[in-house]
């Protein structure tokens, strides 16, 4: 059972001057808050990828490099690293590095990416979105499994005969972070690849079809269920208790919410009445006082029977002191208790 954080990058958005605060500071505390999760024995960090406004972070692999340094154990993941805009063969160096640096901590976690920000930013067009995941994924997967390269694809121009440096001293674990999409699910469980649900919204278990599909696919594809590994990904927050995440976490969460509706023409603003129906016994953020969390999640692990749970603890730029409480609760309380209940 692997139970980790992960993050975005959000900056904290002052609600009164309405400005965010600066990027250069958020890295700083994001450096911190790793450490400390580290300390406290948590898994593993993993750290999204965005080019916007409101997210520090547009290269996980410069923040997981930051972090190898200051920590000893904890696993270093991008979450998720957009491949469909990325150079795989400059992607696969940088996490190379990462895992020679690290003592062989680092993962990719590839994904489409649910905001589009990077396809025109690097020049690609999103009438190819499907196609440029797909062709890019191949890639990647070429580059790690072979160390002479020949390939040949549609969107960069061939590599004949080349070698990547500096060589890996293991195979770098690859993974795929999925929405609610069957044609990501199937492609994933084909491959044979670890599968990341992220579960942000509706009843969890709405899930239970798409990952018993990939469970199906997986088998009749012939790899081994032994090797199968199945994790989801959802929005945690912990505090002593409800009222607490009501006043001083909700707002920033309902802004961030609320700003994303805008830009995707969602008709109705996020409201109290939202945020508590999702943090209810049946909905999809894992947030409350710790016990009550822990057996949230111990539910979701039975259900779907999952070996890897990635908490996303700062959606809406929740503050340093906010974040650093917040990982302490997950790494002496959450954490600790769902492994004793599945140890038993």
């Amino acid at each position: 059972m692997k139970l980790g954080i992960g993050m975005f990058g959000d900056m904290s958005f002052d609600l009164q001057t309405k400005k965010y605060q600066k990027a250069s500071e958020r890295l700083k505390e994001i450096i911190e808050e790793v450490k400390l999760a580290d300390e406290l024995g948590i898994d593993s960090f993993a750290m999204g990828e965005h080019h916007r406004e409101d997210y520090a972070v547009p290269a996980p692999e410069i923040l997981l490099a930051s972090v190898a340094s200051v920590t000893k154990n904890i696993r270093l993941l991008s979450g998720v690293n957009v491949i469909s805009s990325a150079d795989p063969v400059k992607l696969f160096q940088d996490f190379v590095m990462i895992d020679l640096i690290s003592n062989h901590r680092a993962e990719i976690m590839a994904g489409r990416g649910s905001f589009i920000e990077s396809f025109p930013l690097f020049g690609y067009n999103l009438e190819d979105y499907n196609e440029l995941f797909e062709e890019k994924l191949e890639l990647l997967l070429t580059l790690r499994s072979n160390e002479v390269v020949n390939w040949k694809g549609q969107f960069r121009v061939p590599i004949v005969n080349q070698t990547i440096y500096p060589r890996p001293e293991r195979e770098i674990p690859i993974s795929i972070a999925v929405g609610g999409t069957p044609a990501s699910v199937l492609r994933a469980a084909k491959l044979g690849l670890p599968i990341v649900f992220a579960i942000i919204g509706g009843n969890p278990e709405q899930f239970k079809p798409l990952i018993e599909y990939y469970k199906e696919v997986y088998a009749q594809s012939g790899h081994d269920i032994k090797k199968m590994k199945i994790g989801v990904h959802s929005h945690t927050f912990i505090a002593d208790s409800e009222e607490e995440i009501m006043n001083d976490y909700y707002p920033h969460y309902a802004h961030a919410m609320n700003k994303i509706g805008r830009e995707r023409g969602w008709r109705s603003a996020y409201t109290p009445a939202n945020f508590k129906a999702s943090i209810g016994p049946d909905g999809a953020l894992y947030m409350g006082e710790p016990d009550y969390v822990a057996e949230k999640l111990i539910k979701t692990i039975e259900m779907f029977e999952i070996e890897q749970y990635i908490a996303h603890i700062d959606v809406g730029g929740p503050d340093h002191k906010q974040m650093m409480k917040n990982i302490e609760l997950l790494g002496t309380k959450v954490f600790p208790k769902v492994k004793e209940y599945f140890k038993g």
